[in-house]
């Protein structure tokens, strides 16, 4: 496997969302729907409000007043009970009840007064009362394919009748930490350093709509690296480090005896610019799977989370493409001379503490600022992209 030349910036994420389309569409209850996409949109079921309701407690009316009290209505009744009512006939009711026919308003409680069963008070024609379909008919497209299943989605779904939803299924992912120094707990010693990358990318990688099967760390050791991810059942396999040209740097040398195929091979950008996305046989029918090698340096990990990882999850996943946002940096950044930089930036404020191995800046940031080469000047306009906070 030959070694290309990098990738421009633009390109690289261009080229992992192009690589993956949506995974399979799957049922899921309500209540596990969450994380999903619609698969389809979602269409009412039934009219919103379904009938005529009360949008208050008080008394539902018909025709002018006074009223004659005959009966009560509560939540969940059947207006039937009470009949239709007459001019002149009133029904006690409570917030969300069934209007019963021949209603033509509610008369709150508190602009009322019951005299010997008999009702006075000014009411408007139709006055609190929702009406029936006022915020749907049924049929109508409520949200569209690609829409998060959040709580008020699932709410929403809910109250049209829904008991399950059609959603694109949740890509899974498995994350093997490459290398003999890292420790997984207490400070670093021994010449030995804390593996960061495992806490950073789990919580991301979930907030992404991803089933996180496992983070497991694996050595320099390039056997058992392609016993790992040739064991692996994940439709994405995520490695961190060993993606340079070192003595134990073993991501190219599993590419090329999996027989991969490289789809970005190095990006033009700092940090992170030794990252890869390779596409390998896969378990689902049709769908292959996919290897991105994030280098081992904490913050140009997450310029190739970014850069690669994002777009491709966001793909596989259903979801549309991360959306960023502009604004002007409060302060000059230096450029590298031909490569795009990704910086953490704080509102608009460049942060310190931006080398590959740092993560201080990355820690307060709420976005990377993409930094041209050549640099941006105090009030340039920079695009930014979202992080998780």
């Amino acid at each position: 496997m030959r070694r290309g030349p990098s990738l421009p910036w633009p390109d690289a994420r261009a080229r992992a969302r192009a690589a993956g389309r949506p995974l399979p569409a799957v049922s899921r209850t309500l209540h596990h729907a969450r994380d999903h996409v619609l698969a389809r949109p979602l269409t009412a079921l039934t009219d919103l409000p379904p009938f005529d309701t009360s949008a208050m407690d008080g008394w539902a009316v018909a025709g002018p007043g006074p009223w004659r009290v005959r009966g009560r209505l509560l939540a969940g009744d059947d207006s039937d009970a009470v009949g239709t009512l007459a001019d002149g006939d009133a029904v006690e009711i409570a917030t969300g009840a069934r209007l019963p026919r021949g209603a033509t308003g509610v008369l709150r409680g508190e602009r009322s007064k019951l005299d010997e069963r008999l009702l006075f008070g000014d009411v408007q024609q139709g006055g609190d009362v929702r009406a029936q379909g006022q915020e749907c008919r049924s049929g109508d497209e409520l949200l569209p394919a690609g829409t998060a299943v959040t709580p008020g989605v699932a709410g929403l779904a809910a109250a049209a009748g829904y008991d399950e939803l059609i959603v694109v299924d949740r890509p899974r992912v498995e994350v093997l930490v490459l290398g003999d120094e890292l420790l997984e707990s207490g400070p670093p010693r021994d010449g030995r350093v804390r593996d960061a990358l495992g806490p950073l990318l789990t919580p991301w990688l979930r907030e992404l709509g991803s089933d996180v099967r496992r983070v497991r760390r694996v050595g320099d050791d390039l056997p058992a690296l392609r016993q790992a991810v040739e064991a692996s059942r994940a439709d994405v396999v995520i490695t961190t480090g060993g993606t340079a040209g070192g003595p134990v740097d073993h991501v190219h040398p599993l590419l090329r005896e999996l027989r991969a195929e490289l789809l970005v091979d190095g990006v033009a950008v700092r940090p992170g610019h030794p990252m890869a996305l390779a596409h390998l046989p896969g378990p689902r029918p049709g769908a292959g799977r996919f290897l991105v090698a994030l280098p081992g340096n904490p913050l140009a990990a997450v310029s190739g989370m970014l850069t690669l990882a994002v777009p491709l999850l966001r793909r596989l996943s259903g979801r549309p493409a991360s959306r960023s946002r502009r604004v002007r940096v409060a302060a000059a950044v230096t450029g590298h001379p031909y490569d795009t930089r990704l910086v953490p930036l704080a509102g608009d404020t460049p942060l310190h503490f931006s080398g590959p191995a740092m993560l201080r800046g990355f820690a307060v940031a709420d976005g990377m600022a993409v930094v041209p080469p050549g640099g941006l000047r105090a009030g340039d306009r920079a695009e930014v992209l979202r992080v998780p906070r």
